[in-house]
């Protein structure tokens, strides 16, 4: 049990280890400070999620326990945490308590000064994450489980006990008289875990005797696959990578699984986050029916334009009626009277700021803009981009722009009946002020993007 934390510790003069004070960190906790002896600095971190009535007593017993080892003579530390935890609608506290957890250990590590954090998982732990994401349908990734070292935020994850059975931490435990708190929860079946464990683990281990050796054996094999699966990603993301996004038509060319390899890799890079697998279906079967198409995701668009596919953050204010989509069956805002000062004008309802930006030359003139009307598209518009050039449509002139559909929302600023801008496009070549008479240059900026901006390489 100890040698793989020695292996661990190497020349390090301080380690970390997560102590939550039930049977398995506090065995590797006892085993830590055993390995480390007089020679390395040991600090346990304690997170308290506010989940448990208990929570309180569990802490007390962590500091009685930290305090006894020091009088032994150990160099422990303990760093506790407590957490506020507020789900959003329709998410799990389990998901949120477990990332909020490892959030809280790599602050209080980096506090300490620790670069390695040890995490108490063993073999039993691992099987449980293998069925318990086969259950949830997952690929690969998911199947792959825990890994027994890993690299994140700036630190080493590592799981030293990880191809351990829970009996040996139990011999452990027994072997050096170790106390130890248990979690009210771990009896409850609304968690799924508890009822795999208590249900169905030990249905599943009598009727085959090796289930657990054979389990860990898938995990092994669904981590290779994903290392495969990642580099192969990387070489298709490399193939069909450009300046201004991934090139649509040798993306499909490589077939519909590739392909999802491929967007589930890019996503996670680009938005921070992998995809749902319905959205890789949806990107699989519509990107080659869709040249110009966008998809949620995260906190913002997957884009399709001129034979590109890109991610930018939120470029889209509520949907609303778009006269250049067919059968949208949404209702158009009202209009929206407006007087413009010079600086960011808030606009609420479209969820965006209209600036107004006071210029010599090429602007509308200032006292028109102190009533103006913001009105949504609804057909027939006639814009003007340049004084040699005539009123065409605007969606000519979004096409002639190279604006896609998904970014050709904003609100249209009226004086009167008169069309003087259009995010995208800019100001109406009819309506530029004669030079010497004060004037202002329009500049719609939506919730986390500049829609003025060309798009998005």
């Amino acid at each position: 049990m100890l040698d793989v934390i020695a292996a661990l510790l190497g020349g390090k003069t301080r380690i970390a280890v997560a102590y939550s004070g039930g049977r398995d960190s506090s065995a590797l906790l006892h085993a830590t400070v055993a390995c480390a002896a007089a020679r390395v600095d040991v600090h346990a971190l304690h997170v308290q999620h506010g989940l448990s009535a208990f929570a309180p007593d569990w802490l007390a017993h962590c500091e009685r326990r930290c305090r006894a080892l020091s009088l032994q003579g150990a160099r422990l530390w303990l760093h506790t945490r407590s957490l506020a935890l507020q789900p959003a609608r329709g998410e799990s506290i389990e998901a949120l308590a477990r990332r909020e957890r490892y959030r809280a250990l790599a602050s209080m590590a980096r506090e300490a000064g620790c670069d390695t954090v040890l995490l108490a998982h063993h073999r039993d732990d691992q099987v449980e994450t293998f069925l318990l994401q086969a259950l949830r349908g997952a690929g690969a990734a998911g199947l792959s489980a825990m890994p027994s070292i890993a690299w994140r935020e700036g630190l080493t994850w590592a799981r030293p006990w990880l191809d351990r059975p829970r009996s040996a931490i139990q011999s452990y435990v027994d072997a050096h008289a170790l106390e130890f708190v248990e979690d009210d929860s771990n009896a409850s079946p609304r968690h799924a875990r508890n009822r795999l464990r208590l249900t169905v683990m030990p249905a599943l281990r009598q009727a085959f005797g090796d289930a657990d050796v054979a389990l860990t054996a898938a995990v092994q094999h669904a981590q290779d696959a994903q290392a495969c699966m990642q580099a192969l990603a990387e070489a298709d993301l490399q193939a069909v990578s450009r300046a201004d996004g991934l090139a649509i038509d040798p993306m499909l060319a490589l077939g519909a699984p590739r392909v999802r390899n491929l967007l589930r890799h890019w996503l996670r890079q680009s938005a921070g986050q992998p995809p749902a697998a319905t959205l890789l279906r949806r990107l699989a079967d519509e990107l080659p029916h869709a040249p110009d198409g966008a998809w949620r995701h995260a906190a913002g668009v997957v884009a399709a334009y001129r034979g590109r596919l890109s991610w930018r953050r939120d470029v889209l204010p509520p949907i609303v009626a778009d006269p250049d989509a067919k059968g949208s069956g949404t209702l158009p805002r009202s209009p929206v009277p407006m007087a413009l000062v010079p600086g960011p004008n808030a606009v609420p309802s479209w969820r965006g700021t209209l600036w107004v930006d006071v210029v010599e030359r090429d602007g509308a003139a200032l006292e028109t803009l102190a009533g103006v009307t913001l009105r949504e598209r609804c057909g027939g518009e006639r814009f003007q981009s340049h004084p040699a050039g005539v009123p065409r449509s605007l969606k000519k002139q979004f096409q002639a722009a190279a604006r896609p559909s998904w970014a050709r929302r904003g609100p249209l600023v009226y004086v009167g009946e008169q069309l003087i801008y259009v995010p995208g496009l800019g100001l109406d070549a009819r309506c530029v002020a004669a030079i010497g008479v004060t004037q202002a240059r329009l500049r719609w900026q939506a919730a986390d993007a500049v829609e003025d901006a060309p798009p998005a390489a």
